[in-house]
């Protein structure tokens, strides 16, 4: 029959027993299924964890189970906390992005070079991939699969598109630093495109094909009793998730990471031979740096580090960092036009009086 038995005065206790000790970094969660939310819950149940068994203590029937989930530093008050540092960092990248891109397409005839239409392509991937997360978490909401699914996938293409342009930014900046003698590549821009949008359509789609179950609602999980989880729209396969995102964030900001470094040096060497009359001070040096730390997206690698005693401050580190890096984009462009406006005054000013 469809009985619904919940409420119960005292609660039904179910024992789960093991054979085995649990192992130290994991915590027993009772939990059970909501076919109409499709996620795990904890709802009216409390947890009693004895020797080798557990016993699910809860006030309502249903098919129960018990999460061993991992142990972590994050408790609910955290995750309120950087929901809304996420969405406000993320909602602002919005806006300065906006401004950076049409000041781009503004100047783009003024200074046709292969570095701004780089740029204009991360601003315009970075753009996309903050409304999609942001849409995400309120289709989830709603609770319309459809909507949902769409969300997720649009998600998962725009932020392989990022990471893609991020290591563009890098291959670029080699080809600056690095090659001594100009070299052409025809249609270089082109071939860029092809690769940093082409390339995250296929993955998606092969995906989409291969099995569309694998987006869908993630939730985040949290020690807390009788509290709901946090969900957005993503890829809900932890599999999938690790092969085609977290592998090219790892090879990107390791790549990039490399690219930065040989910048540093750069700089520190034409900080020592003084090249070509330059009179910059240390403040513009570690300000060039921090701007190309955040085109080149290496505050990504932050996510590897966000473990053990560090993990809390690892992730707001890591929240605060890129949920800002439109912003930080945009006043990277805007320190470097102010810059070359110096520039072009006091070269103005010496040939005048010269």
């Amino acid at each position: 029959s469809n009985t619904t038995v919940s409420g119960l005065r005292n609660p039904v206790n179910i024992t789960f027993r093991f054979e085995e000790a649990l192992k130290a970094n994991v915590t027993p969660k009772c939990s059970f299924w909501d076919f109409t939310e499709k996620s795990w819950k904890d709802t009216g149940c409390r947890t009693v964890q004895q020797e080798n068994e557990i016993i699910c203590s809860c006030n309502h029937l249903t098919y129960f189970a018990v999460l061993l989930v991992p142990k972590s530093n994050i408790r609910l008050p955290d995750v309120v906390s950087l929901t809304y540092i996420t969405q406000v960092g993320c909602s602002l990248s919005l806006v300065f992005l906006t401004i950076t891109f049409i000041l781009y397409f503004i100047n783009r005839r003024k200074a046709n070079d292969d570095s701004l239409k780089i740029h204009m392509n991360l601003t315009l991937a970075l753009f996309f991939l903050n409304v999609f997360f942001l849409c995400s978490g309120a289709s989830e909401m709603l609770k319309v699969d459809t909507l949902c699914i769409s969300f997720a996938v649009l998600l998962h293409y725009f932020l392989l598109c990022s990471f893609f342009w991020m290591a563009v930014e890098g291959f670029h900046l080699y080809m600056l630093l690095c090659k001594v003698f100009n070299m052409y590549i025809r249609k270089y821009i082109l071939k860029l495109c092809l690769v940093a949008w082409g390339v995250p359509a296929v993955v998606t789609i092969l995906t989409a094909c291969i099995n569309m179950e694998v987006y869908g609602r993630v939730s985040i999980h949290y020690i807390q009793s009788n509290a709901s989880n946090i969900a957005f729209c993503f890829v809900n396969n932890v599999v999938v998730r690790n092969v085609t995102i977290l592998s090219l964030v790892f090879l990107v900001c390791l790549f990039n990471l490399v690219m930065l470094s040989i910048t540093v040096k750069k700089i520190m060497s034409m900080r020592s031979n003084k090249v070509s009359g330059e009179n910059r001070s240390a403040c513009q040096d570690v300000g060039t740096v921090l701007g190309i730390t955040f085109l080149l997206g290496t505050t990504w690698g932050l996510a590897f580090f966000s473990f053990g005693p560090l993990e809390l401050t690892g992730i707001y580190l890591f929240t605060i960092l890129n949920s800002l890096q439109g912003f930080f984009i945009f006043l990277r462009y805007f320190l470097s036009k102010q810059r070359a406006s110096r520039g072009s005054a006091t070269m103005a000013t010496q040939s005048s009086g010269t």
